[in-house]
C-alpha cells in the first residue's frame, strides 16, 4: 500500500513538473503570435446622427486622426460651410461587414445622414475603413459643379491614399484631402493629386541589420522555449532513472 502510495505520488510530482513548463510554452506561444478576439464591423446605424448643418464634420471610429489634426481639419471645413454652403464630412471606420465595401457603405450612410435631394446637394462624405485602407466618395448635386466625379475619384484614391501606401500616415492623408477639396469647392484650381516617386531598390538581397536581429531574436525565442519544455522531462526522467 505504501509502495502504491509513494508510486502515485512520484506521478503527481511528475506531471506537476511537466504541467508547469507547458503552461508556461502555451502562454508564452499566445503572447509571440497574438490571438486578438475579431473586431466588430461598423455598421450605418453604430454612427452619430448627422444631418445636414450640423457641425460634425470628422466621425474617427477607427482611431488614427489626433485630436489637433481633427482641429484643424474642422476648422478649415467649418469655414468651407459657411462661405460656400458646400459640406465636407470625413469618416474613419475599422472594419467593413461582410460583403460592404467602401463605396457602398458610404452610399448608405450618405442617404441615411441625408435622406432628401436638397439635403444631399451640397454634401461631401469621404468615407475610409482603417482595416483594408480602402475609401470611397460620395457627393451631392450641387457639388459637382465644382468637384466632377473624375476629381472626386482622385481626392479619394490618390490623395488620400498615396500617404497610407508610403506609411500609413492618416493624419497626413486627411489633410492633404481637406486641402484639395477646400481649394475646389471654394472655386480655386484644383491642386492636383500628389506625385508619385517611384524608388528603385538597388540595394542588394543581403539580409539588413534589423532582420538579421529579428531573426536572431526568433531563434534565441525558438530556443528558449524547447528549452522550458524539454530539460524538466529529461530531469523527470533521470530522476525516475534512479528510484
Amino acid at each position: 500500500m505504501t509502495h502504491f502510495i509513494n508510486l502515485a505520488w512520484s506521478w503527481s510530482v511528475g506531471y506537476r513538473s511537466l504541467f508547469v513548463p507547458l503552461m508556461g510554452l502555451a502562454l508564452v506561444l499566445q503572447l509571440w503570435m497574438g490571438s486578438p478576439l475579431p473586431a466588430l464591423a461598423t455598421a450605418t446605424y453604430d454612427l452619430p446622427t448627422v444631418s445636414a448643418g450640423d457641425s460634425t464634420w470628422i466621425v474617427d471610429e477607427g482611431d488614427v486622426l489626433s485630436r489637433l489634426n481633427q482641429g484643424g481639419i474642422g476648422e478649415s471645413l467649418e469655414t468651407l460651410a459657411k462661405t460656400t454652403g458646400k459640406e465636407v464630412r470625413f469618416v474613419t471606420i475599422h472594419r467593413l461587414d461582410y460583403g460592404e465595401t467602401a463605396e457602398s457603405f458610404t452610399n448608405k450612410l450618405f442617404e441615411t445622414w441625408f435622406p432628401t435631394e436638397a439635403a444631399q446637394s451640397n454634401q461631401t462624405l469621404l468615407v475610409l475603413d482603417t482595416v483594408t485602407n480602402t475609401a470611397a466618395i460620395r457627393t451631392g448635386d450641387a457639388v459637382r459643379e465644382l468637384l466632377p466625379d473624375e476629381i472626386a475619384a482622385s481626392v479619394a484614391q490618390e490623395t488620400l491614399l498615396v500617404p497610407l501606401r508610403s506609411g500609413n500616415r492618416y493624419n497626413q492623408a486627411f489633410l492633404d484631402a481637406s486641402d484639395r477639396l477646400v481649394a475646389v469647392l471654394s472655386g480655386k484650381p484644383d491642386p492636383g493629386a500628389p506625385v508619385v516617386t517611384e524608388v528603385i531598390d538597388t540595394e542588394g538581397t543581403f539580409a539588413t541589420p534589423e532582420e538579421t536581429a529579428e531573426s536572431n531574436a526568433t531563434v534565441w525565442v525558438i530556443g528558449l522555449l524547447l528549452a522550458a519544455t524539454i530539460i524538466p522531462m529529461a530531469t523527470y526522467y533521470f530522476y525516475q532513472g534512479f528510484q
